[in-house]
């Protein structure tokens, strides 16, 4: 599958959106994530001590968004940053992405605590399904969440996602292999949100 096409692209709704991330919120991604330490460590994956034995690492922002636009380039993510009311606030990355008879992608996304609880990312999550299914024509996408992350688990459900799977020791993550909730949605599940695009 390429992106070509499809990505640079910007998607708005109200003073929400989704945009490519960029070299210059370099700093931005930094303060959120260093104020966001304790909310996010629980959630965030983390290198298991094989990827260390060898030689694998996390990467730093620099690094991070050098993959992604790699990824980008090569058709395999789209890896959005989120503003709002002008503020950089956080990430949602479409990845995975494949074509052929499968036609999919996962969604991974994390936000600030400041502006948690107001159904941000569950707009998000639906503007970004929205495009990937009305524009990009895939067939399904999936959300992988740990049980403990109530707050996650309900994004994808109001967002139209349907539990799938439990998957026992799924992702490294905060130290551990930890289980996760397989959520996924159809193109054909109905989505009634409004998303105005903005090609790039």
């Amino acid at each position: 599958m390429t992106v070509s096409g499809f990505w640079p692209v910007t998607l708005t709704q109200g003073q929400l959106i989704l945009r490519p991330l960029r070299f210059s919120d370099r700093r931005q991604w930094r303060d959120v994530r260093k104020r966001n330490v304790q909310w996010l460590k629980q959630w965030d994956a983390t290198m298991p001590p094989e990827g260390h034995r060898v030689g694998q690492r996390s990467p730093n922002y620099s690094g991070m968004l050098r993959l992604m636009k790699k990824e980008a380039r090569e058709g395999r993510a789209l890896p959005f940053a989120i503003e709002f009311e002008g503020k950089f606030v956080g990430q949602l990355t479409v990845g995975g992405l494949w074509g052929g008879s499968s036609r999919g992608a996962f969604f991974g996304y994390w936000i600030d605590e400041s502006v948690a609880g107001r159904g941000l990312m569950t707009t998000c999550v639906e503007m970004a399904a929205d495009y990937c299914f009305n524009t990009m024509l895939l067939h399904r996408i999936e959300i992988n969440v740990r049980p403990e992350n109530a707050a996650s688990c309900a994004v994808a459900v109001k967002a139209g996602f349907t539990q799938e799977s439990y998957r026992p020791r799924y992702l490294h993550i905060d130290g551990d292999w930890r289980d996760h909730i397989g959520f996924v949605k159809f193109r054909d599940t109905p989505n009634e949100e409004n998303v105005e695009y903005q090609e790039k």
